[in-house]
């Protein structure tokens, strides 16, 4: 499965930042989109500028392909490099990732690397704009999402 932004590129990947986006207020709804993703093929990663994962890591192994953290790799957002090296470890090209964070210089460096870029305010409008990048996950998903999931 894959998605198309607007120029028309096809995507692959999703790239969701934890602080500020997955710890928002129904942040887990997003995790929820983030499996039905994944079991229509979508490469996910979480990137972070922590340190390093520990208890994230913990509670977040197995939701998603790959976990990246600024304290692990030695680069931290809003550097471009950074957001090269998760697509290379999602095995997908940057042009096929959309990155969401809830801070505009790293969505700006996503971009810079040539990601499609999403500035999370909500996560109702997040799963908005991310369901309009990949409508497939909407209908016909192979779980069944949380009765409050916005989609």
């Amino acid at each position: 499965m894959t998605g198309s932004d607007t120029d028309g590129r096809t995507l692959s990947g999703i790239v969701l930042d934890y602080a500020g986006v997955l710890t928002d207020s129904g942040g887990e709804n997003l995790l929820e989109l983030v499996d039905i993703a994944r079991d229509h093929g979508v490469r996910t990663a979480l990137l972070s500028n922590a340190a390093g994962g520990g208890s994230v890591r913990r509670r977040l192994h197995g939701r998603f392909d790959d976990l990246v953290f600024s304290g692990e790799v030695a680069v931290m957002k809003p550097e471009p490099e950074i957001f090269l090296l998760t697509a290379e470890r999602l095995g997908v090209p940057p042009e096929a990732c959309v990155f969401v964070d809830d801070a505009p210089g790293n969505v700006w460096g996503a971009v810079a690397a040539g990601m499609v870029g999403i500035r999370h305010s909500s996560v109702a409008e997040t799963i908005g704009e991310l369901l309009a990048l990949f409508p497939d996950l909407r209908a016909g998903t192979p779980r069944e999402p949380s009765t409050d999931a916005p989609f």
